[in-house]
């Protein structure tokens, strides 16, 4: 699969480099963060949201919004599933990792997407992206000889995080599966509770 770079022009309609944050307070706090042979998701962490980074990203980034900070990290080759929230998403790449992605008006009336049509790009370590609302995402995969990845997740406060309302089942209610996050699932990956609508290639780097 042909691996491209966020800073090349592909990737303009899924997101953008964001410039003028200085995360060197926020990449030397990862560095004490685990690396798991599969993968952690931590929505908010004490330590990365007392940063007076955390305070830009809500300003800059967010309008002023609550934000929470957290991060994604271990070790990944597959695809699994895709993602997306109401609100961007704004990564900062610890280390060298690839973005599966795909475009949410993929997405077919029944809810079902062709991996066919994810693009993958390369976020060197150092780089700050944001994610748009409207772009499929999920869990980083490791970089070309790396045997892991580290990945700081900036999202509006409480997203996934646990449901504590109740859903008519209308619309992409069905992909729900916390709060802020629709996902859809790839059958071969058996996610539990989550939609398998992912038609195709479970895609492997």
């Amino acid at each position: 699969m042909k691996i491209q770079n966020v800073t090349d022009a592909a990737f303009s309609k899924y997101g953008k480099v964001l410039v003028g944050y200085d995360c060197a307070q926020l990449l030397k706090a990862m560095e004490h963060t685990p690396v798991p042979e599969d993968v952690i998701y931590i929505p908010g962490v004490e330590q990365l949201e007392i940063l007076p980074i955390a305070e830009e990203f809500k300003n800059r980034a967010y309008g002023g919004l609550p934000i929470q900070i957290g991060y994604c990290n271990g070790s990944n080759h597959a695809l699994n599933a895709l993602e997306y929230h109401r609100s961007s998403e704004i990564n900062v790449a610890v280390t060298d990792l690839i973005l599966l992605i795909g475009s949410q008006q993929d997405i077919t009336e029944d809810f079902r997407y062709d991996t066919e049509k994810v693009e993958a790009f390369l976020v060197p370590a150092g780089t700050v992206i944001e994610v748009y609302a409207t772009t499929l995402h999920y869990a980083p995969c490791n970089a070309a000889g790396a045997k892991g990845f580290q990945c700081v997740v900036v999202l509006p406060k409480g997203t996934n995080t646990d449901i504590d309302f109740s859903l008519k089942g209308e619309d992409d209610d069905k992909l729900m599966t916390a709060k802020n996050k629709w996902l859809i699932a790839h059958a071969d990956a058996k996610i539990d509770g989550a939609y398998a609508g992912l038609t195709g290639e479970n895609i492997t780097l």
